[in-house]
């Protein structure tokens, strides 16, 4: 596993989602997202199985965390953001959905080159700092300044300390945040 890669593709697919859920009408992006999920186990089942699927086979071989299900972070991912996109509007589940895959994503970036000092489970300040400063400033284009510092600050936040996967925990929380304020 090459643990930049594995971000990168997190990030172009997070960001792929939060474009859809921005253009599409909110029925369309359920459906979308519910059948990702339902092709997904289709396909990790395969390859859990031991059978070679051209192009999902490599991705998960190259991406996927040793000893982990194939496509556990993508299933996280689709799962909460199909959750968020249910129960939230979309003026709030867009960004939630974009900053986990920007935050998380700058975070680990940012931690692999320049992180010095360890905050938890490996996490350093220094990537925590440049995904919530990165995730402020491309949430800035959908959110007035103080909703876009607060929503990431939170993801940021809970990307430290959330005792289950953060695919799971930082939009629905960025979510709630929003909702609170407003938004």
């Amino acid at each position: 596993m090459h643990e930049p890669s594995r971000k990168i593709v997190h990030m172009f697919f997070g960001i792929g989602i939060a474009a859809l859920a921005y253009t599409l009408q909110k029925e369309l992006v359920v459906l979308l997202l519910a059948a990702s999920i339902f092709v997904g186990f289709i396909l990790a089942e395969g390859v859990q199985r031991g059978y070679r699927i051209p192009l999902v086979s490599d991705l998960i071989d190259t991406l996927e965390r040793d000893g982990e299900y194939p496509g556990k972070g993508a299933f996280y991912f689709t799962a909460s953001a199909l959750f968020c996109v249910l129960f939230f509007d979309a003026a709030v589940f867009v960004p939630a959905i974009l900053s986990l895959s920007v935050l998380d994503g700058a975070a680990t970036l940012v931690g692999l080159r320049w992180g010095r000092h360890r905050i938890t489970n490996g996490k350093s300040l220094e990537g925590s700092a440049g995904g919530v400063l990165v995730n402020t400033l491309v949430l800035a284009l959908l959110l007035p300044p103080l909703p876009a510092i607060a929503a990431s600050v939170v993801g940021g936040v809970v990307e430290l300390v959330s005792p289950v996967d953060d695919n799971l925990t930082i939009p629905v929380c960025i979510c709630i945040l929003l909702t609170l304020m407003g938004v």
